[in-house]
């Protein structure tokens, strides 16, 4: 009986892959929360676009989501100013906690909500939306870049025919420093409606409507994460390439909200 009574859901799974059906779940379930925090995303940005005009604009804007990691943040932060693209913005969004002292450099902003969301998405949207780029890129508060990340991703991008999205390789580190392994894994977004190989700290992708996270509160047991499915969505209406040089040191820290991935 109880094979029976699953069949459907079986069914489901092999259609449309269950990382689509649980995401479908949370939207439902979720929905009256993100309308409220979109509509606080809204305000931020006004209040700090006044406070910050004119905004930043540059080929590429790096976006840094924090909340109270002062020394990672300002590795995170050296390692994006570092990186060998000179043309770009680099802007941080702390969620609520207040910010640390960070390197002098005009190309770089700083800047706080007015309080905590604890909704990784709304921080860096907020991020997104303050900044005028043709490409922005994404890095969290305890990861890195290798200073060719934005190069290796801009040299596809930016080629003939080339797609509006790519990701690069990850190497996945642990809290000791060791090196846990390297994960990449060209894009199939078939592939990715069943597992989770998708991370937004190596996406590098052209502006568009489409290019925002969602806004659902996702606590560490809501399944896929935001980064999922934002790469998902925007390969809906735009091509995505994996590039297979590993150009992030990710930190697989069981005290943040990171992913466990299937690759």
């Amino acid at each position: 009986m109880r094979r029976i009574t699953r069949a459907p859901w079986e069914l489901l799974k092999r259609t449309f892959g269950w990382l689509v059906l649980f995401e479908l779940r949370n939207k439902v379930v979720l929905l009256p929360s993100a309308l409220r925090l979109r509509r606080f995303e809204t305000a931020e940005v006004r209040r700090l676009a006044a406070a910050a005009a004119p905004l930043p604009a540059a080929l590429v804007a790096t976006v840094i989501a924090t909340h109270r990691r002062p020394d990672a943040l300002r590795a995170a932060v050296r390692s994006a100013l570092a990186q060998t693209v000179r043309d770009q913005v680099v802007i941080v969004v702390d969620d609520g906690a207040g910010l640390p002292e960070l390197p002098d450099d005009p190309r770089l902003l700083a800047v706080s909500l007015a309080r905590n969301t604890g909704v990784a998405g709304v921080v860096r949207n907020v991020g997104i939306r303050l900044t005028r780029s043709r490409y922005v890129a994404f890095l969290d508060d305890d990861n890195l870049w290798e200073p060719d990340h934005l190069e290796r991703a801009l040299e596809v991008l930016e080629s003939p025919g080339g797609p509006d999205g790519v990701y690069t390789a990850l190497r996945r580190v642990l809290p000791d420093g060791t090196e846990r392994d390297i994960l990449s894994v060209p894009f199939d977004r078939r592939r990715a409606a069943r597992e989770s190989f998708l991370d937004t700290n190596a996406f590098v992708a052209r502006r568009s409507r489409t290019l925002y996270f969602s806004r659902l509160r996702r606590t560490p047991d809501v399944l896929p994460r935001e980064d999922w499915e934002l790469v998902h969505r925007y390969s809906r209406g735009h091509r995505v390439r994996h590039v297979p040089y590993a150009t992030v040191r990710y930190l697989v820290n069981p005290e943040s909200f990171y992913t466990t991935w299937s690759g």
